[in-house]
């Protein structure tokens, strides 16, 4: 009888990868209560300079540390995009965004950034599109839009908060699609590190409205926008990269719609938010449809695609 499973070094291989995939998804998911508290006290594009200021420093020590070198030419134009898009815009336009419109309102258009991640791989990169992959991406969706629908207040959207979300959302997308091929040749420390620096840089327009306002800011709130840098920045974006540098960028888009559901929870748990029985069936949603979007279909049955796996001189964790 033939086995069909993978080789230990692939199946160790696949299970670093889905656990940095975990780390960072309930890392991104604390970032949802840190940026309610900080928000109060930091307008947007000060506390998205802070968090990125945190993040590069942090990161910065860790390359020290490693002795990481300089990412490789072939890798500035992937890194550069996606500080742009995502570490810079990204974060500017959803923190301003989500003043303007509910909680509700603000995960429903945001999650469509999986959507268009998966289509822009599928267009830029060849990424294959498995049928579990958008069944389980529609199941997620819909997961998403019940949460969403449950949690929006009346008369709590407006216009402009809508468009900045839906900008936010193709930035997201935008930023994922470019930093795949830079991690083809750069380690994923690097593309995070220097990532994270373009989008700083990008937002030093703010920087005197984040001296103006950590100077009156409470303690918690500044507290809230170092861990943002720390840990959802620093420590999230680059087990993210390490898993996006071992599988598609669909599968990975895929792999954010756990997020809504430990929001759901962790707002239970830190910010007191009771959440309705809607709320729950959309977590359920998402989380299960995750788990169809990461599942594989069995060798030789109709549907199964096999998974492109990206070429890197070395499969060492750097």
């Amino acid at each position: 009888m033939m086995n069909d499973s993978p080789p230990r070094p692939a199946r160790r291989a696949e299970l670093l990868a889905a656990g940095a995939a975990a780390v960072t998804v309930v890392l991104w998911a604390s970032a949802f209560v840190s940026i309610r508290s900080a928000g109060d006290a930091y307008s947007p594009g000060a506390l998205a300079l802070g968090r990125l200021l945190a993040g590069a420093l942090t990161l910065g020590l860790i390359c020290l540390l490693r002795r990481e070198t300089w990412p490789p030419r072939s890798a500035w134009r992937g890194i550069a995009i996606s500080g742009v898009l995502w570490f810079g815009f990204y974060m500017v336009a959803l923190n301003w965004g989500e003043q303007q419109v509910d909680a509700g309102t603000a995960a429903l258009v945001v999650n469509t950034g999986p959507i268009l991640i998966a289509l822009l791989g599928s267009r830029l990169l060849g990424d294959p599109m498995p049928p579990r992959l958008l069944a389980g991406m529609a199941v997620s969706f819909a997961g998403a839009v019940t949460v969403g629908l449950s949690m929006s207040g009346e008369g709590g959207s407006s216009v402009l908060g809508v468009v900045l979300c839906l900008l936010a959302a193709i930035a997201y997308a935008g930023g994922v699609v470019a930093q795949k091929p830079a991690l083809g040749t750069a380690s994923p420390l690097q593309v995070t590190t220097f990532g994270c620096l373009v989008g700083a840089l990008v937002c030093l327009p703010f920087a005197g409205q984040l001296v103006q306002e950590a100077a009156e800011a409470p303690a918690s709130a500044t507290l809230n926008m170092v861990y943002l840098g720390v840990f959802p920045t620093a420590l999230a974006f680059t087990t993210w990269a390490y898993a996006l540098s071992r599988t598609t960028a669909s599968r990975m888009g895929a792999t954010t719609y756990a997020a809504p559901a430990l929001v759901v929870l962790m707002s239970w748990l830190f910010l007191g938010e009771v959440p309705g029985l809607l709320t729950l069936v959309g977590g359920a949603l998402c989380l299960a449809g995750v788990a169809v979007s990461r599942s594989r279909a069995r060798a030789g049955s109709p549907g199964a695609v096999p998974e492109s796996r990206p070429e890197r001189a070395s499969d060492s964790v750097r």
